[in-house]
């Protein structure tokens, strides 16, 4: 009789929730269920687009002693890309039976995704008790990028969670580990190469030991095991250095696809490589000693710029921003704005706006919103930098070394939670209540106190 109540006092309780606990208890339910939508009902189900197949095909032939770059890259089904290191590592996925082990791979991105997750939560400072848990949780497994990574059975939530562990371990100085993390990242899928260039500016040298020397030690070990190691340099490579025109959201290649005179194509590919140099300097010259800024913000730029500069750009390749998305919870975050989440809508949404009405204009859309959300992203960052430089140069801030103005110094920052808890010293923490009674949270009230305070 006693556990009734207690339970029905979890529903309503006897106290009034604070806003922050309405918000968990709303959010929760929605993402964990969302989360085992994304897992066990789509990626279970799959799609015409299967990225797993060609892997498990290749891992079985390395296995076998067989040819492994056999692919045909005349069709547009997905090709085995991955380099004789990556194949390497990939390899024991093809011990079991194709069903079983893309399941065990989808499911080993989740957990992959999960941490990543939760590395996230730590790097702004948050916990799982925070509202921003499930909200993040929430946002992560609705987007395109984490949906279709689990329905195409793709390799990108470990990528992800290898960018967490270097940023957590750069940020500590474990440079050697962290070289080791982003070396195995690379080995399978260049992805995130682009952020060896943030350790060197951060003067984080031992980072390039891990960085390219397990690339290279494992592409020296898998070399005489596999049986077409040299058609990977004469076949894949060549085709992974042209542009395609199709499922390419780069720049060049939606050019391709829609006819674009090569000079025109050139001219906006250098007008944004431009734009994306001289955010970076900013970034650099003002904002190295913001150590989480600096590192998030600028890995954000170079990815975002690696995704759409060069020859090839997917949509879910995407997830690598999310390090950049959360600085929105930083006092001097650069997408505390609305074009910043219009663009982050375009390649972050998973709805589809392909049209049976209007069909150009749904397939022009649905073609074209990544190409356009990256690139807007990007000249949003350019113009925020560029606005606070203008103005640090009119009040005559630049020699401090500061682009913030003053205002900022008291705007809401995740960080600020924990400089309050480290500023309550032994000496300077206030003695505590003896006479009052705490107000109950959940349960019964005390019997000197017959009122009962319910949400309205």
């Amino acid at each position: 009789m006693y556990r009734a109540p207690v339970l029905l006092r979890q529903i309503e309780p006897r106290t009034a929730r604070t806003t922050a606990e309405v918000i968990k208890f709303a959010l929760w339910p929605i993402a964990v269920m969302t989360v085992l939508n994304r897992v066990f009902i789509k990626a279970v189900n799959g799609f015409v687009t299967d990225d797993y197949a060609p892997v498990y095909n290749a891992s079985k032939a390395f296995l076998n002693g067989l040819p492994v770059y056999t692919a045909n890259f005349d069709s547009v089904d997905p090709h085995y890309l991955y380099p004789p290191g990556g194949t390497l590592l990939i390899a024991p996925i093809a011990i079991i039976d194709p069903e079983k082990s893309r399941w065990c791979f989808i499911l080993l991105n989740v957990l992959a995704i999960l941490l990543a997750w939760y590395l996230l939560l730590r790097l702004f400072k948050y916990t799982v008790n925070s509202v921003a848990a499930p909200a993040l949780l929430l946002a992560m497994f609705m987007s395109e990028t984490v949906t279709n990574t689990l329905v195409f059975a793709n390799v990108n939530g470990c990528i992800l969670l290898a960018e967490l562990l270097f940023i957590h371990l750069m940020l500590k100085r474990r440079d050697l580990w962290a070289g080791a993390v982003l070396g195995l990242s690379i080995t399978v899928k260049p992805t995130l190469a682009p952020l060896i260039l943030i350790a060197a500016a951060r003067g984080q040298w031992k980072v390039f030991i891990g960085a390219i020397g397990v690339p290279v030690v494992t592409t020296a070990i898998a070399w005489p095991l596999i049986k077409d190691t040299d058609h990977f340099f004469t076949r894949t490579v060549p085709y992974l250095l042209e542009t395609r025109d199709y499922f390419n959201s780069a720049i060049a290649g939606n050019a391709a696809y829609y006819g674009l005179p090569d000079w025109l194509t050139w001219s906006i590919r250098l007008t944004m490589a431009v734009l994306v140099a001289l955010s970076l300097w900013l970034l650099y010259r003002y904002y190295r000693h913001d150590e989480v800024f600096f590192v998030t913000t600028s890995s954000g730029v170079l990815l975002t710029a690696w995704f759409l500069l060069p020859g090839l750009g997917q949509m879910y390749y995407s997830m690598m921003l999310f390090p950049l998305l959360m600085t929105v919870v930083l006092r001097n975050s650069l997408v505390r704005n609305w074009p910043a989440w219009l663009a982050v809508f375009g390649f972050m949404s998973y709805d589809k706006w392909l049209s049976d009405r209007w069909q150009g204009i749904g397939r022009n859309l649905e073609y074209l919103r990544i190409t356009f959300g990256w690139t807007l992203l990007l000249l949003v960052i350019f113009c925020v930098l560029g606005d606070r430089y203008l103005a640090a140069r009119r009040e005559g801030r630049l020699s401090t070394g500061i682009l913030d103005p003053a205002w900022m110094r008291d705007a809401p920052d995740s960080r600020d939670q924990e400089s309050a808890a480290t500023a309550l010293t032994p000496d300077s923490a206030p003695e505590p209540a003896v006479a009052e009674t705490p107000r109950p949270r959940n349960g019964a009230a005390p019997a000197a106190e017959k009122r009962i305070s319910v949400e309205p």
